[in-house]
């Protein structure tokens, strides 16, 4: 009975007690059937305990990819960088691995080339997102401008992992400022195989986006944990706030542009950049002497030598409630300040803003020369301050006038309740 099955099968395993349905899995324990369940998660089975193994669907072959249709209307351009999304099970190891072409992902979602007309596909790179670094976002940048600027072209959609997904839709939003068409950054928390996978309503949600009007850097995905529609999120307003579900990505501060139904129905809740014939130009320069520290109770206040020493040019410090950090940690803000090191402050609370003038330690800081950055995310404030500090013609006064300047919506000045309003 196990002579009819192989790797990547699909099978249902029945002993005396229950019966298992999964995908077989490479074992490398003598005496284990080992089994991928419909949930995700990997069983194994004593091979002594087995009555009767029934093969249920053979795995397909990989090399068997969907052709790239050409219809002329509704092209759009596709980036694919790596993570979960542009990942799928891989049977000897139980994990997943990256997919060997990038048609293998249409392959795996036919309806896709029913709403749009894949152009091209570039794979500037495959990286896990946490391996993602500056001059990813510049190499990224680069195709991105391509697309921007070529008539043929109605949007872009790029593939990225979870983790840093936010840096990156944030990077982007201040490399291109106002856009001419969509750029739209969408994930999935599953691996694009399997059942429970978030890629489907992701992917084409992101589809209906990138043919729209909404010529913004916007993050699409799961607007809940079930298959009803997603959210259309500001790049540089948003965040991982889950782990695991699939409605990982949360607008902060501000609410979702739009909502996106499987329909390709788009429900607008506000203002947007529109849609426009204008050329592109990639501002794509960052400085990799930019930190962002989080401040935690007790914290040895050396750790801003290690940074003057390091030579860094500016620092966003994550602080307390509307602004703080420890009275001993102030002298070393200020000897950092002097010496010529930008100190930003952004908030550790998430949702809300600063405000250095309720508290005589705000007060302090404010005047020994910190930035307060009212709303703005840490990981926005990061990568704008990084942003700000690559223009080589920009003095440290000008850089720090500007992470006050509201440049692209990553201010903003009416906070309401919850991430709804």
């Amino acid at each position: 009975m196990r002579k009819q099955t192989s790797i990547g099968d699909y099978i249902s395993v029945k002993t005396a007690k229950r019966e298992e349905k999964g995908i077989l899995l490479e074992s490398h324990e003598p005496g284990i059937l080992l089994l991928k369940l419909d949930s995700g998660y990997n069983i194994g089975i004593k091979q002594s305990d087995v009555k009767k193994i029934k093969l249920l669907k053979k795995a397909g072959k990989e090399e068997q990819f969907m052709k790239i249709k050409h219809s002329g209307k509704n092209r759009i351009d596709m980036i694919i960088t790596g993570g979960t999304i542009s990942s799928r099970l891989d049977s000897k190891t139980g994990g997943v691995k990256s997919l060997t072409s990038p048609e293998s992902l249409l392959n795996l979602f036919p309806k896709l080339a029913d709403i749009v007309d894949i152009r091209k596909i570039e794979v500037p790179f495959m990286k896990l997102s946490e391996n993602m670094e500056e001059k990813d976002w510049i190499k990224l940048s680069k195709v991105v401008e391509k697309s921007l600027n070529d008539k043929d072209c109605q949007g872009v959609i790029i593939t990225h992992g979870t983790d840093t997904l936010h840096y990156t839709s944030s990077a982007l939003s201040f490399i291109f400022g106002k856009l001419n068409k969509p750029v739209v950054l969408t994930y999935s928390q599953r691996s694009s195989d399997r059942g429970s996978s978030d890629a489907k309503l992701n992917l084409e949600c992101s589809a209906y986006v990138a043919l729209s009007d909404i010529a913004e850097v916007v993050l699409v995905g799961h607007a809940s944990i079930n298959d009803d529609f997603c959210y259309v999120l500001q790049g540089n307003k948003v965040r991982k706030l889950h782990s695991s579900r699939r409605d990982a990505f949360k607008p902060v501060n501000c609410r979702p542009i739009a909502k996106v139904f499987p329909s390709g129905q788009i429900e607008v809740f506000r203002n947007y950049n529109k849609r426009n014939n204008k050329k592109i130009k990639a501002d794509a320069v960052f400085s990799n002497k930019t930190a962002l520290l989080k401040f935690y109770p007790g914290q040895n206040p050396e750790i801003l030598e290690h940074y003057i020493k390091k030579k860094y040019k500016g620092i966003v410090i994550e602080m307390f409630g509307l602004g703080h950090v420890s009275e001993n940690f102030i002298p070393e803000i200020k000897r950092a300040v002097k010496s010529g090191v930008i100190i930003c402050a952004a908030s550790q609370t998430i949702f809300g803003r600063l405000d250095p003038y309720v508290y005589s330690t705000g007060r302090e800081l404010l005047k020994a020369g910190v930035v307060f950055l009212d709303d703005m995310l840490a990981e926005t404030a990061f990568v704008k301050l990084s942003w700000l500090l690559g223009h080589k013609n920009k003095g440290r006064e000008v850089v720090k006038q500007d992470m006050l300047k509201n440049f692209y919506g990553e201010f903003n000045p009416r906070l309401g309740v919850g991430f709804l309003e």
